[in-house]
């Protein structure tokens, strides 16, 4: 039994207790022995799990941001602000991984160009580094295309909120996945009809219903090919044609009144036509299209999903409808 009398460190009424300093040593001095002495709570053995000790599926950082520089078909480069999420497997019986890593690994490639092909790169470093089985990285940012206006000659910028993923598995094989989102105007087919009717049967004058909406086109780019932010666009414009405008003046907004009329579209009628476009290049090898329609007739909105159906690839799941609308 210990002595009651006998002095301790820890003991705040023992004459051998050191308080404690609440000042900042800026002058210290990080030795390699200082430094090798350090806990490392992550690598500790299985004992010090926390509840169950299974696998997880991912671990790592969400949103740390940085300034990154991406390729443009001409071989331009632009700089955009760029929030990155990487994440790696965990095994039974390791405690954690150390999350500074997944920083300090994807900073190494912070002057590079960056593609989806290079993520297999980072991905392959992360595996490494971390010792984990799987790993899967995401890069977000806003891309800038240049958009001339329907019938004025002026131009100004759109800017798209796109996504560059990629995932490794245990056998090192890859997917790279390009996710973009397309705003576009929908207008009702039906209340066009309605409001022509109106006109027609009892010369009342009417305004179809048509509202801002989004589709995000999510794609795997098949194994050694590239596909552009530019080229995706241009397939959900040939699909949707009624791309919000930038600059506009009277007649551009005369032109896009005609252009609703003559591509009215439901919420089915948008995913079928992505549908369509997706199908037919042959870079893709898998799709998943979401849309929704920020309805103004009704205080809802109106959303579909639709995918090719690769077995293994997209499942049609996606719950963000909220993040569509803008």
């Amino acid at each position: 039994m210990k002595d009651k009398n006998s002095s301790t460190s820890q003991d705040p009424l023992s004459s051998a207790f050191v308080k404690p300093s609440k000042v900042y040593d800026k002058d210290f001095v990080l030795s390699d022995e200082y430094r090798a002495a350090l806990p490392d709570m992550q690598n500790t053995d299985a004992q010090q799990i926390f509840g169950a000790n299974v696998p997880i599926l991912k671990v790592g950082i969400s949103n740390f941001r940085l300034p990154l520089r991406y390729i443009t078909p001409t071989s331009d480069t632009l700089t955009l602000e760029t929030s990155v999420t990487g994440t790696v497997s965990l095994e039974a019986n390791q405690k954690g991984i150390n999350m500074s890593r997944i920083m300090r690994v994807f900073y190494d490639y912070q002057d590079r160009i960056f593609t989806p092909d290079l993520l297999q790169d980072v991905l392959q470093h992360y595996k490494k580094e971390i010792n984990a089985h799987r790993a899967q990285l995401k890069l977000d940012f806003e891309y800038p295309i240049l958009k001339p206006s329907l019938r004025s000659g002026l131009e100004g910028w759109q800017y798209y909120k796109c996504a560059y993923e990629g995932k490794i598995d245990e056998l090192d094989r890859f997917r790279k996945y390009i996710h973009f989102d397309f705003v576009y105007s929908s207008a009702c087919p039906c209340s066009s009809e309605l409001s022509e009717h109106a006109r027609e049967s009892r010369q009342v004058y009417g305004i179809p219903h048509s509202q801002r909406s989004t589709a995000r086109v999510s794609v795997e780019v098949a194994e050694g090919e590239h596909l552009a932010i530019e080229a995706i666009q241009a397939i959900c414009l040939e699909a949707l044609q009624t791309e919000t405008q930038v600059m506009v003046k009277r007649e551009d907004e005369q032109a896009f009144a005609e252009m609703n009329g003559a591509f009215t579209k439901f919420v089915e009628d948008a995913a079928r036509l992505l549908y369509e476009q997706l199908d037919e290049e042959s870079k893709i090898v898998d799709f998943q299209v979401a849309c929704a329609h920020l309805e103004s007739l009704h205080s809802h909105d109106a959303v579909a999903v639709i995918n090719k159906g690769v077995p293994g690839g997209f499942t049609g799941h996606f719950e963000d409808f909220k993040g569509l609308i803008r």
